[in-house]
């Protein structure tokens, strides 16, 4: 009698009796996973709409008191209440105010940006008339900068025609690629019509900052009047009311006095010369300019690439004598060696899943099953992918990579089965219908157990939702693929692969007598376990128990650290300090990073008060060190420069982080004044804890500033009004545009100021002039005297409170975990009350994050529980799964974690939720053919000694594959290599572990658990049990 489901046999039969039916299905599968493969998008990443919303608004000439007041606080009330808000930060300075929105992941920053759009026009009516209109910007959060940049240097050439050169012939080329967004310039100076005015000579000529700003109103205007309509001809009228050259500007009529004519040259010198440089970009200490070229986000970035590559060939030899342009940054390096160092290891991962099969079997034609299997499996997961609009990334190759241990399970299993049969002197085609209907249910459940593991991951929220979602469903695709190969194709290749009995070659047969002595030995090994099955049940309680201890002491931290070949350097100046002040000690940085026997080349972006850079690394495979491991060097050679601060950071090992290590937000209502000594409590308690490298606080109280207090009864009796000494003030100081002009075809700003020897130090304020209703010009020094004062360099809010941010970077052998906890017990201590705490970067990823996937866990085993029961039809088989398994599983991989091989991470914490379901396919085939053991007459003590003996060839083939397989993760170096190293290190420490206690404990839990399922009386256990030749183990009676 068939111990089979009569229903469930037809389906493996058709496969099985119609090779042609299992060949096409497979092949269908194999070209449709091909040709998807060619439509999937390549990125570092998946894909994450992670964005926030820049709000800049000039009011030149304004403090930062009057900003925050006036600007920064009606627009942050404007923009709180706005949909799918993360946090507010902001930031106002003497003349600017800058709001950045972040928004919730995935949240559409398009629609954001209508709504604020709308909320900013509702506002600006209570916005200074002075202050410029609010400028939005869009930016990528998760990549806040481009993917490539393009340092432009010159011998002939300043910059400011360098810039107009890239502006006219350069970018509009490369903005014309396919797959690019935009093309910025970085570092400009571009042109303007500069109107420096002369103190003396206005003093002199009677002639007021006012007279001279209503001239350039009035004068320089662009009119278009229309055009002539006749009967059969119309014509355009064109005006010359514009200003063009700086010849044109010095004859512009600015007073007459006394007849006499003063024009513009009178009082000013004109020139074509630039914005006043704002900021000044350079690669190893030389000027440059930068493009910077962003592509789309649904571009395959490698195809950019590619493309911007061949472009620049192109380019290259058009550029004008003396022009050097290099490629400084590419986005897609690190990308490109990480998928390739994945790829080798994916090679790799299969030779020696094949060399253990071929170990295991003993035959290079039984090695075919389980090898065709993993190229169908991989290559079927892509079509799931390309279905759900996954791409290909650094985390869905690690899931292929990953999933080769897994596919291979099921067709190891299978031809395994098979071959046990013909050993036993069946036919084989007879032994391939026997085995795969043995298996289909086992095949099933495993199949059904490990996808479901992943399922919890793929509906996680947040960040670790959205980058392991592709992970998850393409491992979970590849394993139900290999289900199906199993089932379809496996058994007919076994049937026609496996030799017959007595014609198997002596490699073959020595393996088997082997496998038959290590089966023998267990076996008796086993009989003894099972008689102190209760001991080896306490003692594997014992073990899971350690658990909990291990997963406590063990470092943690959100994702490890990886060497992206870059070392960014974050420089801070002095608030008085000037630019040129501030380059000589980034050109000082510049100088010593450059001198790493590693180091490429230097970038910086720098700004009067600091800025940014980094030290781009040479190839891994040329270099010992990590770019860790020249941290400590780094921050030698930047604490040693005297004219700027400069911090050392490595890129954030996940997309949407921040700058620092640990950023963690201090609010309050109290001002900045109250709150400067408390941040300075922090800042030393972080370097009190021993935790920190380098710490210290946004909030600094060093900005010089003068004051200039106005007399308003003088001004009222002087006939003047406030205002109107405001506007003359910021014509002649503040250095903004009056309107533009036409230059070659392209709008340039005009801008008059005060010349640079008037505005040295804020006593020449005193000899500027106004003029009065009256005619008259009154020195500015009759009625405002100035006050030196000390004040905050800026004034931060964070939802919508007064704020201050502590940041640093973990000392060597820290994990940024640790650093924050250490700075959170001591804000505990230190704070006020009023004072609260809040994150920014990737300490606000820690705290939201680091933590999700543990509860995942524990909902993936609720999840394998639940599909384990309506497998088996029973709620107490499942519990012998998984505590015969999965908590040693946990514990073992867990005890190389507390010995620091790894730390608890995102990338262990997934290995071990993939653990879950791995050592669950053991147990199953266990438990199942237990039952089947005893539903045929055998006692519980010989089902669970005759099941674990009859599966101990596939579970060691099959862990064998797993642990072999995955040990190139462990090894593997360079691009990427941490995140590997460390999933890899849980994945064969557990598995291995695991293994070892499985063949034990998952016996003697089934006899103590099991439901007696016997038909016959069980056997008499004077003896544990019966050498393996006295348990008959069933046949399937196959009907012909």
């Amino acid at each position: 009698m068939s111990t089979v489901n009569p229903s469930s046999k037809a389906f493996t039969d058709i496969f099985i009796k119609s090779p042609v039916l299992a060949i096409v299905v497979n092949l269908i599968i194999l070209a449709v996973g091909w040709r998807s493969i060619s439509a999937l998008p390549v990125r570092q990443y998946p894909r994450i709409e992670s964005s926030s919303v820049m709000i800049t608004t000039a009011y030149i000439g304004a403090s930062a008191e009057t900003v925050r007041g006036f600007i920064t606080t009606p627009i942050e009330r404007a923009v709180a209440a706005i949909d799918g808000v993360d946090y507010i930060e902001s930031s106002s300075t003497a003349g600017l105010s800058t709001i950045t929105v972040r928004l919730r992941l995935n949240h559409s920053s398009n629609d954001a940006l209508a709504e604020i759009s709308a909320r900013l026009n509702q506002v600006r009516s209570e916005l200074p008339v002075e202050a410029e209109s609010p400028v939005i910007d869009i930016q990528r959060t998760d990549r806040p900068y481009a993917t490539f940049y393009i340092s432009f240097t010159s011998d002939s050439m300043d910059m400011t025609q360098l810039t107009d050169y890239l502006a006219r012939e350069v970018q509009p080329d490369l903005g014309t690629l396919p797959g690019v967004q935009r093309v910025g310039i970085e570092g400009p100076r571009q042109l303007a019509m500069r109107i420096w005015l002369d103190i003396d000579r206005m003093t002199g000529l009677d002639v007021s900052a006012e007279d001279v700003s209503r001239a350039l109103q009035r004068n320089n205007f662009l009119a278009a009047v229309g055009r002539t309509k006749g009967p059969d001809i119309q014509i355009d009228l064109l005006t010359d009311t514009d200003l063009r050259t700086p010849g044109e500007f010095e004859q512009l009529i600015v007073r007459e006095r006394d007849g006499t004519i003063i024009r513009l040259k009178d009082v000013a010198r004109i020139e074509l010369g630039s914005e006043e440089p704002m900021a000044e970009t350079g690669v190893n200490g030389r000027a440059a300019i930068y493009l910077s070229v962003w592509p789309l986000p649904s571009a395959n970035e490698l195809d950019v690439g590619a493309a911007l590559k061949g472009a620049l060939k192109r380019v290259e030899p058009t550029l004008p004598a003396g022009m050097h342009m290099v490629l400084a940054y590419d986005g897609t390096y690190y990308m490109e060696n990480a998928l390739k160092e994945i790829t080798k290891t994916l090679a790799e991962t299969i030779g020696i899943v094949g060399l253990v099969v071929f170990l295991f079997m003993g035959s290079i034609r039984t090695v075919f099953v389980p090898l065709i299997a993993m190229p169908i499996s991989l290559v079927g997961a892509c079509i799931a992918m390309m279905l759900l609009g996954f791409s290909l990334n650094l985390l869905t190759i690690l899931a292929i990579v990953l999933s080769v241990g897994l596919v291979v399970d099921d067709a190891i299993v299978m031809v395994e089965n098979v071959e046990r049969h013909i050993r036993q002197g069946m036919p084989r085609m007879r032994a391939a219908l026997t085995g795969a209907r043995e298996l289909l249910t086992p095949v099933i459940s495993m199949t059904i157990t490990l996808a479901a593991v992943y399922a919890p991951i793929g509906f996680q929220a947040g960040l670790t939702g959205v980058l392991f979602r592709e992970f998850a469903f393409t491992l979970a695709s590849a394993v139900i693929i290999s289900g199906i190969v199993a089932l379809t194709l496996s058994p007919i290749m076994s049937a026609k692969l496996v030799a017959p009995q007595g014609r198997e070659s002596r490699f073959t047969r020595m393996i088997n007598r082997h496998f038959d002595r290590l089966r023998d030995l267990y076996g008796r090994v086993l009989s003894l376990t099972l008689q102190v099955r209760w001991t080896m049940a306490l003692a594997a309680v014992l073990i899971a128990a350690g658990a909990v201890p291990l997963y406590s002491m063990s470092r943690k931290e959100l994702a490890p650290t990886e060497d992206e070949g870059f070392i960014f350097v974050i420089f801070q100046s002095s608030p008085e300090a000037t630019l040129e002040y501030t380059l000589k000690g980034v050109h000082e940085a510049a100088k010593g990073m450059i001198s790493f026997p590693e180091s490429e080349f230097f970038f910086n972006v720098t700004f009067p008060s600091g800025g940014f850079g980094g030290m781009k690394a040479i190839d891994w495979k040329k270099r010992e060190r990590s770019t860790a491991d020249m941290m400590g060097q780094a921050f030698g050679v930047l604490s040693g420069i005297s004219t700027v601060r400069a911090f050392p950071g490595l890129p954030p090992p996940l997309p949407g982080a921040g700058q620092f290590d640990v950023e963690v937000m201090v609010t309050s209502t109290d001002e900045a004044e109250q709150m400067a000594p408390i941040a300075g409590q922090l800042v030393g308690a972080a370097f009190g804890s021993g935790k920190f490298l380098y710490a210290d606080s946004d909030l600094k109280l060093d900005l010089p500033q003068t004051r200039i207090v106005i007399d308003k009864e003088r001004v009222a009796d002087l006939g003047l009004d406030l205002a109107a000494v405001g506007r003359d003030l910021a014509v002649m100081l503040s250095g903004g545009y009056v309107n533009r002009f036409n230059y070659d075809g392209r709008s340039y700003k005009v801008i008059p100021q005060v010349a640079e020897k008037d505005r040295v130090t804020p006593d020449q304020l005193l000899q500027l002039k106004m003029r009065t209703p009256t005619g008259g010009l009154v020195a500015v020094s009759s009625f405002v005297k100035l006050e030196t004062q000390t004040a905050p360099r800026t004034l931060n809010r964070f939802q919508q409170r007064n704020s201050f941010k502590i940041y640093g970077g973990a000392s060597p052998g820290v994990t940024k975990e640790e650093a924050l906890s250490a700075l959170e017990q001591a804000a505990k201590k230190i704070l006020p009350a009023g004072y609260t705490i809040d994150y920014a970067g990737e300490s606000r990823q820690i705290r939201t994050e680091g933590s999700s996937l543990a509860s995942t866990l524990g909902f993936a085993l609720g999840l394998i529980y639940l599909v384990l029961a309506a497998q088996f039809g029973s709620f107490r088989d499942p519990l012998i799964v998984l505590l015969g398994s999965v908590p040693l599983a946990i514990s073992g991989a867990l005890v190389f974690s507390f010995l620091d091989f790894t730390t608890i991470n995102i990338y262990s914490q997934v290995g071990l939720i993939t653990l879950v379901g791995l050592v669950a396919k053991n147990g199953i085939l266990i438990v199942e053919f237990a039952n089947t053991l005893q539903a045929s007459g055998h006692s519980k003590i010989e089902a669970a000694r005759g099941a674990a003996m009859t599966r101990l060839r596939p579970i060691l083939m099959t862990s064998a594959a797993t642990v072999f397989g995955h040990f190139p993760l462990v090894l593997v170096t360079g691009a990427g290599a941490e995140a590997r190293n460390s999933i890899g290190i849980v994945l064969v420490t557990g598995m291995t572990v695991s293994t070892l206690f499985t063949l034990f404990v998952v016996p003697s839990i089934y006899a103590l658990v099991a439901a007696d399922k016997s038909k016959a009386p069980p056997a008499h256990e004077t003896h544990a049990a019966a050498p393996e030749s006295a348990i008959p183990v069933p046949a399937v009676v196959v009907a012909d």
